[in-house]
Order: C-alpha cells, then structure tokens, then sequence
C-alpha cells in the first residue's frame, strides 16, 4: 500500500512536472534581469522561467526560483532583456551573398569604387566580378558613374556593380555584351542610359534584371554559405526574426531544407518575389508555416527609389526638369496581380516609395480590403505620402518602414522633392497616427543590420555624428516604447505572428536578447554603439559568450 502512494505521488509530480520540493521542473530560469516584456501595458519583470522553447512564466526573481526549478539558472546581473528583435524588411539571403561580392558601402569617390574592385579581383580571380553598395551622392561629383575606366580595366571580364538602394546598376561593356542589351535595347520599368547615343552602362529598375540573369547562378554550397553567412552576422544584433523581402521558390525551399536539417535556425519570414513562376507555385498552394518559416505573403514593386530617381512622383522631381520617376508595372498589372492575391489567403507586401506609386498601391489596397477582413497587408517604405492619401493607412494596410532610410536621405531629400513635399516623406509619427501600428526594419544590405540604429533614427532623427541638431523633422520622431514596439510586437503583428513572438509572455517562443546597456534609458547618443550580449532562441544561447 505504501509502495502504490509513492508511486501514485511520483506519477502526480511528473504529471505536472513538479519535483519533491514541489517545484515545477524547467529547463531554463532567469533572474535579477531588467526585462522589457513589451506587453500590452509594457509591463517590466525581473525573471521569467523557460520550458521546451515557450516562456513558462514572467515575474520577480523571488515568485520564479520558489516555484520553479530549471537546469539551467541565468543571473542576468541587472541587464536590459528584450523579445529577440524582428526585423520587418531586409533581405538576409541578399545580405550573406553580398559578403560574397565587392563591399562598395562608404566609397567617397567612383576612384574608391574602381580601387576595391581590383584589389577584390587580383584575390578572387572572379570570373563575374559583382559589387554592392556605391552611392553617387557620398561622393564630390554626385552623378552616376559611366562604365569607361571599367571597359579598360576589366576588357573580358563582366562587371556588375549595385547601387546601394538596389535600383541602379553600373554594368562595364563585358557584362553589357552577356546581357545582350545595346543601345537598342527596350527598357519598360526603368531605364538604359545613353549619352550621345552611346551606352553609360548605368541600368534603373527593370533593365537591370538583363545583366543580374547574366550573372552565373550560385552552387547550392554557395547559396549554404551565404545563408550561414548572415545567420551569423544577424544573431549577433539580437535580431531572431527577419522578413526577407523577396525570395525565389528555390532559395525559400533551400531555407526550408537547412531549418529542417538543424543548420539554419533564425526565423524567416520569407515574401514570395512577384514573378509568374513563383506566384503559379505559391498561390495554388496553402500558405506554409512552420516554427521558423513562414511562407505567406507576396512582395511586389511599384517604383524604384529615390536616390536613383526612379520614385514614381505625382509632380516632377524638383532637382530635375519634367521627369517624374517610374511605375515598374502598369496599374493595370499591379491591379490585376493584388486582385488574384486577394482571392488567395496570401498578404500583399508592395515596395512604394514615390507619392504617386503609394496612391496608387493604397486606393488599390483599400478597394480590395475594405470588405475582406483580416488580412494586414503592407506597404514597404511608405516613404512618400501625400497629404490626403494618409488616410488609407489602418491595421489592415500597415506602413512598413526603414527609419535609417531617413537619416540615409536627409541630406539630398529636399532637393529630389522640394519643402512642402518632403514634409509628407518618412513621416512615421503621422503613419502610426493613422494605422495605429508601424512595424520597422532595415533594409540591410541596402543599410546596416544593426537593430540599434533603426531604433536611434526613428527617436532621434540624426545620424551617428549627431546630425542635425534637433534632428531631421523632428516631429516625425517615434516614442522609445514606439519604436521598441515596431521592432517587436507590431513587426509580429505585421506577420501574423503576434501570439507566438514579439513579447515575452506565457506560451511564446522564448526567443530574446541580453544587452549592454538599458536602451530605453541610455543618452540618447549612446544607442548606435549598443550591442547584443547574447542572443537566445527557443531558450537557447546561439550567440553570446
């Protein structure tokens, strides 16, 4: 009779996971922790307890090691603890294929750019040299470049190097010559330069499509490398989600097959990019969810952007006479494609960074949601709305924004758009005024990946040498509980996945970052240089020492 009581008490403890103490066993217990949980009442805790992957219970140190017993046990010694940080636009197969190519990012000069090509190449020996990152306007002469000095450099091997904001292309006469484009080449959606009737080598927007295609396409060991590659770089900014804005069929299901297999373990959320062959695949198909990928939504561009000029404006550039930018599709494609997504349970996520694409995305976004319930689509950068065209912004057509884009582009903005409109640019406190909710990102490799400093342009509105005093429209400027929530929770309500990431509260994935300094109180001027501590997903340290 004795031996069936203990047993009968051991079968209840391990029901409900209690030990002799009657404790409730846990894998992991943290404490003495400053812990923003980002709750509904963004509510602070000391500790909370972990148990296969979930946050099991938040609270104070003394209520978590009196009812609990993990193997593990964290003194977090007073620091600052956030839901791991999702960022709501990048794009991380882009980012680890850039490590691969030429870094361009910082060049002051084409001189620069033509310097780190050829020290890339004397070591790579590449046999199609691509780059990313050049900007024309860091540089004394703010034009784009011309493909001459490359054309004599690089006589038999293609060149291809990217704008930093992805939509411009330098291309030397080799790559021209692989693409097949000539000076008779049509160019719908973008443009193929020409000067005096001769080719510059520069594409805008579609067109550059020609020379990427021409570009020999990567070994799955290569696409595997990059993929870690940006793994690595990404955990080490805290950051446990990231939206990647614009993947092929192949790349989604390589992504599918490394998470499946343990070797890839940050959580994607992956936009479908918009071509006939991806959307045939895809929308036929239910949406595809797992625990760190989820597969549910269609990236397509309206315009290009507005470094390059390629923002479709309603009114002509200011900074250049009669030309207006471009829609990369007709509005009757753009209409017809939103059409057949709507009939599917997929979200539309459409780049939009002149006025006169955002008007047209959002008119067309609210005639078709208006009757259709739940479905949150997005609006990628939101850069520049008209004055009337604000109120079409709701939790169903969310703003979904970059806020180092505004202090990347404040100093030439002004001059593409003139005063009175570029107060209707990167306006993120009016768009979280009208939607309610905004989630943020940050474009990389387009910018830098660190979380800290899309949190510090979205408070301060400058950059990292405190330009300009006061910062760049101030009254733009998100709250620090406002932008701490958009790299969170409302970046998870943008995905759907707010009851499942985004806070640390009971029943989500215990996904969260330790770091340095409290950045909700640090000086304003301290928050570019915050790092990551360590990075945990699922309860499990994947950065950090």
């Amino acid at each position: 009779m004795i031996k069936k009581a203990l047993f009968l008490i051991l079968c209840f403890g391990m029901f409900f996971g209690c030990n002799d103490n009657g404790k409730q066993e846990a894998d992991l217990l943290v404490i003495n922790a400053n812990i923003y949980t980002v709750d509904d009442q963004f509510s602070t805790a000391e500790a909370f307890v972990v148990k296969d992957g979930k946050f099991l219970a938040v609270g104070t140190s003394a209520e978590m090691q009196e009812n609990y017993n993990a193997t593990e046990v964290l003194d977090a010694q007073g620091k600052t603890i956030l839901p791991g940080l999702i960022d709501a636009h990048a794009h991380f197969y882009g980012l680890g294929s850039s490590m691969q190519a030429v870094d361009l990012t910082g060049t002051t000069s084409f001189e620069e750019v033509v310097a780190r090509i050829t020290a890339f190449q004397e070591e790579k020996n590449s046999d199609f040299i691509v780059g990313l990152g050049w900007d024309q306007n860091d540089w004394e002469i703010k034009e784009f470049p011309i493909k001459d000095t490359l054309d004599v450099l690089f006589p038999d091997t293609p060149v291809a190097i990217t704008r930093i904001d992805g939509h411009a292309l330098l291309a030397n006469q080799a790559a021209l010559n692989a693409a097949n484009i000539t000076a008779n080449t049509p160019a719908e959606g973008g443009e193929i330069e020409k000067k005096n009737g001769k080719l510059t080598g520069i594409l805008i927007d579609n067109p550059m499509a020609l020379v990427e295609n021409a570009v020999p396409e990567a070994s799955v060991k290569d696409q595997t490398a990059a993929l870690l590659d940006a793994q690595k770089e990404v955990f080490q900014y805290g950051l446990t989600t990231v939206n990647d804005a614009g993947l092929d069929r192949a790349t989604i299901e390589l992504i599918d097959s490394l998470q499946q297999a343990g070797e890839l373990e940050v959580r994607i959320y992956a936009m479908i990019s918009n071509t006939k062959e991806n959307l045939d695949y895809f929308l036929d198909r239910e949406p595809l969810k797992m625990p760190r990928l989820n597969v549910r939504s269609v990236k397509f561009y309206a315009d290009g952007a507005l470094g390059s000029r390629g923002a479709a404006l309603k009114e002509p550039y200011s900074d250049k006479h009669n030309h207006y930018g471009a829609l990369l599709s007709s509005v009757a494609d753009f209409k017809k494609t939103a059409g057949r997504i709507a009939n599917s349970p997929y979200q539309m996520n459409t780049h939009a960074i002149g006025d006169s694409a955002n008007v047209v995305v959002l008119k067309t976004y609210d005639s078709l949601l208006s009757d259709a319930g739940d479905r949150r689509w997005k609006v990628e950068h939101s850069q520049i709305i008209a004055p009337e065209d604000f109120k079409y912004f709701s939790k169903n057509i969310i703003p979904s924004v970059q806020p180092t884009h505004a202090t990347s582009d404040m100093y030439w903005a002004g001059e593409r758009l003139g005063e009175e409109r570029e107060k209707g640019a990167y306006a993120y406190k009016k768009l979280l005024e009208e939607a309610g909710i905004i989630a943020l990102g940050t474009d990389f490799p387009v910018e830098q990946v660190s979380p800290f400093l899309t949190f510090y342009a979205a408070v301060a509105r400058k950059d990292t040498k405190n330009y300009p005093e006061g910062g760049y429209m101030p009254e733009q400027a998100l709250s620090r509980e406002e932008a701490l929530r958009g790299m969170t929770i409302w970046a998870a309500y943008s995905n759907f996945e707010e009851d499942e990431k985004g806070s640390i509260e009971p029943g989500k994935y215990a996904d969260f970052v330790i770091l340095d300094r409290d950045i909700m109180k640090v000086s304003e001027e301290q928050i570019p240089d915050m790092k990551a501590s360590a990075t945990y997903l699922d309860g499990k340290k994947v950065y950090g020492n």
